[in-house]
């Protein structure tokens, strides 16, 4: 399967908790039903292998997970898609990570997690899954990767687009740090698009204004910036195009995840040459159609189901003047 594959997703793996949203949060000692619990995978390197194989890209997965009921978990449901676990790590001191969400309806989730592997992935772990070279090396939630160090990874992100692979990067802030700048800052040069979120920007940057993130990352060297914005869209500032984009209209259940697949569709967009629009536009369904349902990944469309939302929906796109 090796040979195959067009992408290497790599970074974060979690096995996810998740309930169906719940009127409201129990108090000390009560019980509140939920229509449905949910084990699930997650982790920005996993959600982002899940939606390409539902819509049809080969990828392999490399991370870490834990000698473990969970960690077996994410490997057989990987596997059961079609996903290369080669470069699936087993890490023989810590167990695998795993996030309780917990869904209450007209409210933000809450997380509860415990990072387990995940805090055991090198570089070296990236490295055993490059050959043979991806046509797309994605890092999901780079930041939160305590020993994927930046020089090194700018170093393979070097490499990489040297030989003609797309290197794209997402990362996750899980509260202020003077660090995350400083490993950022070798990398972004060596990156084709980098796709946080305007909260993630703002903790990185200390700047909150979505447009004046996306041109703080293109001085820092990325070559596309993608700041989303939940709700309201996204931004994406390039040297060829500047856009702030609308949302397609769906009902919300669940916005966990979403990220990640926009992040895929993104991916697919690439592979497929299409130009930032097609990339954008084609990115944006795909995480709409993550948010229908509980869970990181179940509810994203199929090619075929992505094909005939978009001949069906439109997504307002609207160019900025930058500097006008």
């Amino acid at each position: 399967m090796a040979a195959e594959r067009a992408v290497v997703s790599a970074g974060v793996v979690v096995a996810d908790h998740l309930c169906a949203p719940i009127d409201r949060l129990p108090a000390p000692g009560e019980l509140v039903k939920a229509d449905e619990l949910v084990l699930h995978i997650g982790g920005g390197a996993c959600n982002a292998a899940m939606d390409l194989a539902r819509l049809g890209v080969k990828s392999a997965v490399c991370g870490r997970v834990g000698d473990d009921i969970f960690g077996r978990f994410v490997s057989e449901t990987l596997q059961g898609q079609g996903i290369d676990c080669s470069s699936l790590r087993i890490d023989p001191e810590r167990a695998t990570s795993q996030t309780l969400i917990v869904n209450v309806k007209g409210q933000d989730r809450r997380f509860i997690h415990s990072f387990g592997a995940n805090e055991g992935f090198t570089i070296a772990d990236l490295d055993a899954a490059l050959d043979p070279r991806p046509r797309v090396v994605f890092i999901g939630y780079f930041l939160i990767l305590p020993h994927l160090d930046g020089e090194a990874l700018a170093d393979r992100f070097r490499r990489l687009r040297a030989q003609g692979t797309l290197t794209v990067l997402d990362v996750a802030c899980p509260g202020q740090s003077p660090d995350y700048l400083e490993r950022l800052r070798p990398v972004l040069p060596h990156t084709d698009v980098f796709l946080p979120n305007t909260d993630e920007a703002a903790l990185i940057l200390g700047e909150t204004d979505p447009i004046r993130q996306a041109l703080a990352f293109r001085q820092l060297g990325a070559r596309r910036v993608v700041i989303t914005l939940g709700e309201r869209g996204a931004i994406s500032v390039s040297e060829e195009l500047s856009v702030r984009l609308g949302t397609f209209p769906v009902e919300a259940v669940d916005a966990t995840g979403g990220g990640d697949a926009f992040d895929a569709g993104y991916i697919v967009g690439l592979l497929e040459g299409r130009d930032e629009i097609g990339c954008l536009t084609l990115a944006s369904a795909i995480g709409a159609s993550c948010i229908r349902a509980v869970g990181a990944t179940t509810g994203v469309f199929t090619r075929a189901e992505a094909d005939a939302f978009l001949a069906t929906h439109h997504l307002p796109i609207e160019r900025i003047v930058i500097g006008g």
